[in-house]
């Protein structure tokens, strides 16, 4: 990477501290254990029977066992495993996340079957974080105005609702401005596929529209921006954070790779702006 371009996490972490509606459990296998656990992996590796492997155990032959008594330090590798949702942390939702309409021939796209060419392009920053109301087209049409950027096809769109400041805690799952359906018929009609923002979702805290349903009846009011895409093809990344560090609306570069998850509904991408 050239020295003249400057690279911003706009990835948020996936921490066990945060508060979630489901936790991330992180479990340690540390650095002794790690060593033992490796000399577990020789013998069985090794010893291809059962039952051999379990005479090996017991008797313990120095030929096939080591522990942590065996390496530099009594250190073997640390091993850590994640317990995680695949909408957690900075993630891509694929098609196939929003559902299908009855009757529809064909599957909607899996994170293995999104092009790769819609995850790089030119990066358009849309700031609403100084107001709390929904993003309609009205809004997205004066805000883009305002920067003077023309928008092309395969240009990545940014949404700061300024969600970001209230990660970790309940309050960032139940206060954000959400973003109207409006505002993304109006964004896919100008050939944009992947339209990001920094708060948990596009639609409104889900106890507001079950709220509003239960009062209405009208289903019209569930996930509307999710269920928009069973019609519209485009891919939401959420849970932006760091877009406040963008130094301007346009000039720069989005990567947002999803992790090859096989036929995964969505998957966590470490996003960045690169700068010149």
């Amino acid at each position: 990477m050239s020295e003249l371009k400057r690279i911003i996490d706009l990835s948020v972490s996936i921490d066990p501290d945060f508060w979630e509606p489901e936790p991330v459990i992180r479990k340690v296998v540390n650095h002794r254990d790690g060593a033992d656990k490796l000399g577990k992996s020789y013998l069985h590796f090794q010893v291809m029977s059962f039952w051999r492997r379990c005479w090996m155990k017991i008797v313990k032959p120095a030929k096939y066992n080591i522990d942590h008594r065996d390496f530099p330090d009594g250190m073997g590798l640390s091993l850590m495993t994640y317990s995680l949702t695949t909408h957690t942390g900075t993630h891509i939702d694929s098609p196939y996340h929003y559902g299908w309409r009855s009757g529809k021939k064909g599957k909607q796209k899996t994170v293995t079957d999104i092009p790769l060419s819609w995850c790089y392009g030119r990066g358009v920053l849309l700031d609403f974080s100084d107001r709390h109301a929904v993003i309609d087209a009205v809004r997205v049409q004066q805000k883009l105005a305002s920067t003077g950027h023309e928008l092309a096809a395969g240009d990545i769109i940014l949404i700061n609702t300024g969600a970001y400041k209230n990660l970790g805690k309940r309050e960032y799952f139940t206060a954000y401005q959400a973003i109207d359906t409006s505002a993304l018929a109006w964004l896919i009609e100008r050939g944009i596929r992947v339209i990001g923002t920094d708060a948990f979702s596009f639609d409104p805290p889900f106890c507001d529209m079950i709220a509003h349903y239960k009062q209405t009846g009208n289903k019209e009011v569930l996930w509307p921006a999710h269920f928009f895409g069973r019609d519209n093809e485009y891919l939401q990344i959420e849970r932006l954070g760091n877009l406040e560090e963008l130094p301007n609306a346009t000039g720069f570069q989005v990567c947002c790779f999803p992790i090859k998850l096989k036929n995964a509904d969505a998957a966590w991408s470490r996003v960045v702006a690169i700068i010149d």
